[in-house]
């Protein structure tokens, strides 16, 4: 069975290199000249755990192939994976225009009978306009269109690939079926086999659905704050009810990064098309915003809105660890708000400071380990819980603050810091 991949984003690159390494013959084809020179040198665009080493692996053993070229490719393709970005426009629609431009080529080139999976997290009824694409370009007709969403985190990508909790599966055929079952069959997981229709919905739920514990674990905590509670237990206590389990329940900044934010306002978008009024969505949506947007209302009450004079150190600005990403960052736009102070920021994060750059005043500066960006500093805040920043030598963070005071905004400390010195202020705690 022959595999061809169009685009080697995060989801494209992740789903080629597992196929591969499952024996697939898999061709990945990207037209970004730069990106493909890198990956035909065995340098991945981006930061995810295991992913180089499994990568490397199978450019090794030749069963993983970079190319620009798409007619040769697509014609000779048993299956073909669509993995292009879908961007949001500022109502919240998803952008299609690039699964439009890859339906129409495909359209032109396949031959024989061909199954098109749709991989990007797309709207309801998108499966439907690839396959009105197809037909409208192609005489032939021998095709079926899948959708088959992906539910990989940044940095645990490969973990949640080998080891899904589910494998959703929208076609409308059972030869289809049994295609994408004979490719995930080394996975033995249960399948949602359903319609397409259904299976570009449920990823849309899915998220959203995890957006809204962060959120309300964030406001949960925000009222421990106000009446003396402790959030960290009553988290505990809840996710120990097997009706709402433990995950997605841990104060902090707000949701950020390329999934969650996206999909709410796109499951909102979709409602509204469709006469539906997602109250719930809406309220999360705007919850998160408020969140990110209340950071520096914490700053300044600490600061006492003094910032003349002052170094804030900034220790995490990627969306969550273990990986580099900063899209929709609670970290970037805090230190943006920071950044119209007087203040000066100086930031260090084990994977983020290159993307970080590109978004971020010239101004902030960006250090080579934490420590460094500890000297001096008046106030230190714990944006993103690397698990370097959960082991400091924390006399050694006291001598070089010129003032030891910690915003820890992933509670990864506890109030016994107090003791050496620090003044510590958390999420969710008197």
């Amino acid at each position: 069975m022959k595999i061809t991949i169009i685009g080697a984003g995060y989801v494209g690159l992740v789903q080629a290199v597992c196929l591969a390494d499952f024996g697939f013959n898999v061709i990945c084809i990207e037209k970004d000249t730069e990106k493909l020179r890198d990956l035909k040198f065995g340098k991945i665009p981006f930061y995810e755990p295991g992913l180089e080493d499994l990568f490397r692996k199978n450019l090794k053993s030749n069963r993983l192939n970079f190319t620009n070229e798409f007619s040769e490719n697509i014609s000779t393709s048993d299956v073909i994976f669509i993995c292009v970005g879908t961007p949001p426009k500022k109502n919240g629609e998803s952008n299609l225009s690039f699964v439009d431009q890859v339906s129409k080529d495909i359209s032109k080139k396949i031959k024989g009978y061909t199954v098109v999976v749709s991989k990007s997290t797309v709207p309801v009824g998108t499966s439907k306009r690839i396959e009105n694409s197809l037909k409208k370009n192609n005489s032939i007709k021998s095709f079926d269109v899948v959708s088959n969403p992906e539910f990989l985190r940044e940095g645990a990508a490969i973990n949640d690939f080998m080891r899904p909790d589910k494998i959703i599966i929208g076609c409308r055929t059972k030869k289809a079926e049994k295609i994408l079952k004979k490719i995930y069959k080394k996975l033995k997981r249960p399948y949602v086999v359903t319609n397409n229709e259904t299976a570009e919905i449920i990823k849309y739920a899915n998220n959203s659905f995890l957006a809204t514990k962060i959120t309300f674990i964030n406001e949960i905590a925000d009222l421990c704050e106000n009446i003396g509670a402790e959030v960290e237990t009553v988290a505990k206590a809840i996710g120990l009810d097997g009706r709402i389990g433990a995950k997605f329940l841990h104060p902090g900044p707000g949701y950020g990064g390329s999934c969650f934010p996206k999909d709410v306002k796109s499951l909102i978008y979709q409602g509204n098309k469709n006469s539906t009024d997602l109250k719930i969505a809406k309220a999360v949506d705007r919850a998160n915003d408020l969140r990110v947007k209340s950071l520096f209302q914490r700053v300044k009450k600490i600061t006492k809105n003094k910032f003349n004079n002052i170094q804030i150190c900034i220790l995490g600005i990627s969306f969550k660890p273990e990986t580099d990403d900063v899209r929709e960052s609670p970290g970037i736009k805090l230190a943006r708000d920071i950044g119209k102070t007087k203040a000066k920021i100086k930031i260090y994060d084990p994977q983020g400071m290159k993307n970080a750059k590109k978004e971020l005043s010239k101004s902030i500066e960006f250090c080579n380990d934490e420590y460094e960006a500890l000297k001096n500093t008046n106030l230190l805040i714990i944006v993103t819980e690397w698990n370097q920043f959960k082991n400091l030598d924390l006399l050694k963070v006291k001598k070089l603050m010129k003032k030891p005071v910690i915003l820890d905004l992933r509670n990864i400390y506890s109030k016994d810091i107090v003791k050496l010195g620090f003044q510590y202020h958390s999420i969710g705690n008197n």
